[in-house]
């Protein structure tokens, strides 16, 4: 049995050695249109490859991808984040789960990873051709014939293909799948940070605000978490979350929208209040200034104070009912305009690509083209960041390399 692995990414790499664990006389190969294998999974976690994360409840985790949900819940019953984790170990790379959940290798370095995929891909034979573009597919019988960008590569004959390109940043992109009958999502990106070239916030870069609340007015979207204010605008796992979320509303807005930010991640404002009150009755003679409330970092607190107009130098009993309802307003419901977005570090993800209409949950095989298989963000799943989007790489590309019918 001929087996065709088109693309040499995580889905790729991880399907192919899927294949020869279950097949092991077939004869595999993986193709990359480029001179590089593992791009993403080199780049992920800022180097250090976030493969994955630990959260251990089922529906938590499917929350975190806004796309995919029902095929990945029956998927995951197949290859789940926990076997990922033990995949690795099993092939002696020593993990660490942070607190956050996210789990990279212990040498905090990606090669940890790209090494031992390709390392594991050589052991059972599977040939990796680089530079190797795939121009069309097409049925024969029971066979598929494919095609190459570079003409003087001859067509070939396969059993059975998987497909694993990754994401494209267009519809055109991935024409040679949709002239196979496929319905094609338009894709759109997935994971950015957001610009705010009118906001002077960006004046306070580098500072963290660890709990937050971010939502899209107008919307039911919100997530929590860290903020990152940049010499940009924002970023952080709460602005990438909601970028994920929103992905094809901000696209539909061509990236000029409002976000607001509950700086405080409270909602309950008599709560606040009361706290607010506590300070007063406890240091009414200091200076606005001097006490930060709800730990905020020093240099947003005299941000926000100037934003309401309230001067430093004002007392906290001076304050009265008006700026108090100032200073709860301005933590709760923060207003910033963005206008654009830059790609999250070099992590492009993509939301959209082959629609799940065209495949079999159960088999990731295609309806469409018998024994054409899909893995990997090529297919219209999307996860929001946090190891996630390489988990359903690991997962989608396990249980294609069944290649069950």
């Amino acid at each position: 049995m001929r087996v065709a692995i088109i693309g040499g990414g995580a889905a790729g790499f991880f399907s192919a050695i899927a294949v020869k664990n279950n097949y092991p006389y077939a004869e595999v190969t993986i193709f990359e249109k480029s001179k590089k294998l593992l791009s993403k999974v080199r780049i992920s976690g800022g180097g250090r490859c976030n493969l994955t994360n630990a959260l251990q409840s089922r529906k938590e985790f499917l929350a975190a991808y806004p796309r995919g949900k029902k095929l990945l819940k029956s998927a995951f019953n197949t290859f789940d984040n926990n076997d990922t984790i033990k995949w690795y170990e099993s092939k002696g790379i020593p993990l660490i789960i942070q607190e956050d959940n996210c789990v990279f290798p212990k040498s905090q370095n990606s090669e940890s990873i790209t090494n031992i995929l390709i390392s594991e891909a050589k052991s059972k034979n599977i040939a990796i051709m680089t530079e190797h573009g795939i121009s069309k597919i097409s049925p024969h019988k029971e066979k598929i014939i494919l095609e190459f960008t570079n003409q003087n590569i001859r067509p070939e004959f396969f059993d059975k293909v998987i497909v694993t390109t990754g994401g494209s940043p267009t519809k055109k992109g991935l024409k040679w799948i949709e002239d196979t009958g496929h319905k094609i999502i338009d894709p759109v990106p997935s994971l950015f940070t957001f610009n705010m070239p009118e906001e002077p916030i960006k004046k306070l870069m580098g500072i963290v605000i660890e709990n937050t609340l971010v939502s899209l007015p107008g919307t039911k979207l919100s997530t929590t978490g860290p903020i990152l204010i940049t010499h940009w605008g924002m970023s952080g796992p709460a602005i990438l979350k909601l970028s994920s979320l929103g992905a094809v509303i901000l696209n539909e807005k061509k990236y000029h929208f409002k976000v607001k930010i509950n700086w405080i991640n409270r909602i309950n404002t008599e709560s606040i209040n009361q706290d607010l009150t506590q300070i007063i009755n406890t240091h009414p003679k200091k200076k606005l200034s001097n006490i930060k409330p709800f730990l905020l970092p020093e240099r947003l607190w005299l941000f926000l104070l100037d934003k309401v107009g309230l001067a430093y130098d004002k007392k906290w009993n001076e304050l009265g009912k008006k700026g108090i309802n100032k200073i709860i307003n301005i933590l709760t419901n923060d207003l910033y305009r963005v206008s654009g977005k830059t790609t999250f570090k070099e992590e492009f993800v993509t939301c959209g690509g082959v629609s799940l209409e065209s495949i079999d949950i159960s088999t990731m095989q295609s309806k469409i083209v018998k024994n054409l298989y899909f893995a990997g963000e090529i297919l219209d799943i999307d996860g929001i960041t946090g190891g996630f989007n390489l988990q359903a790489a690991w997962t989608t590309g396990f249980v294609a390399g069944k290649l069950n019918s």
